[in-house]
């Protein structure tokens, strides 16, 4: 029996890297995690109510609470998920000062408006994608499906405010790959054809997420991780085309 790891030492590397990193910032993201929380669950009326008047529910659909606690469990939820969009921005930050470091730029500060504002824009572009097109079409699935088996609609309001919080989330990170992808590549933390050895393995991990949020049907699945994989694929021909990766010129 072969005593080679399963593991590719650089990958193994690579992830005691960002663990080490993630642990070291643990701080910060708990507190902006608590910033959510707090933030998020007197927000959460206003967008339940929001969500519940903008016609996204279809037709013969009925919103219903079954337990007591199941509104004030939904205001924590929306917190803990702006929490988590807070921690991932500043890990995103945190990131991009590194690289501006790690690039030897005199005003590593540019590099951070730079990543900020992509940031924002690609979730934007994220969420717009989500509410456009995303949600409605699922929403519309869900419910035709269930009635043309002859079952009445009647969902629950904290899976209807997750399911599409979670989807809009879900694709406002996910479209995060390009500028992550960069970041990685320009600091050094991975190289190019390290990268590319496990393309496979991103688009695996990236279909098995986009089943986590989406419908178990080919169409939904494709829909929710085919832009997340052309932004990769576009991030790497971007690097390719901008310059060698930091660790490939060392």
């Amino acid at each position: 029996m072969s005593d080679e790891p399963i593991i590719n030492p650089e990958i193994r590397d690579l992830f005691k890297q960002v663990s080490t990193h993630i642990r070291s910032r643990i701080k910060l993201i708990v507190v902006l995690f608590l910033i959510g929380i707090v933030i998020g669950i007197p927000f959460a009326h206003r967008v339940v109510d929001w969500l519940l008047g903008v016609g996204l529910l279809p037709d013969d659909v009925n919103i219903i609470v079954l337990t007591p606690v199941e509104f004030i469990m939904l205001q924590v939820r929306v917190g803990a998920w702006l929490g988590a969009g807070l921690a991932l921005f500043a890990l995103i930050i945190d990131g991009a000062w590194k690289t501006g470091l790690a690039s030897k730029r005199p005003k590593p500060a540019r590099t951070v408006v730079i990543s900020a504002a992509l940031a924002v824009i690609l979730a934007t572009c994220g969420l717009y994608y989500s509410w456009s097109l995303l949600t409605p079409m699922l929403l519309d699935y869900l419910a035709s499906d269930a009635q043309a088996a002859g079952l009445s609609t009647e969902w629950r309001l904290s899976s209807f405010v997750g399911f599409i919080v979670s989807l809009c989330l879900a694709c406002a990170i996910g479209f995060q790959a390009p500028l992550i992808t960069i970041l990685s590549l320009k600091s050094g933390a991975i190289d190019r054809p390290t990268l590319l050895g496990y393309r496979r393995h991103i688009w695996f991990i990236t279909f098995v997420l986009g089943a986590a949020f989406s419908p178990p049907d080919p169409l939904s699945l494709f829909l929710v991780s085919l832009p997340i994989i052309l932004l990769f694929e576009a991030a790497i021909i971007w690097d390719r085309l901008t310059g060698e990766s930091m660790s490939a010129n060392a």
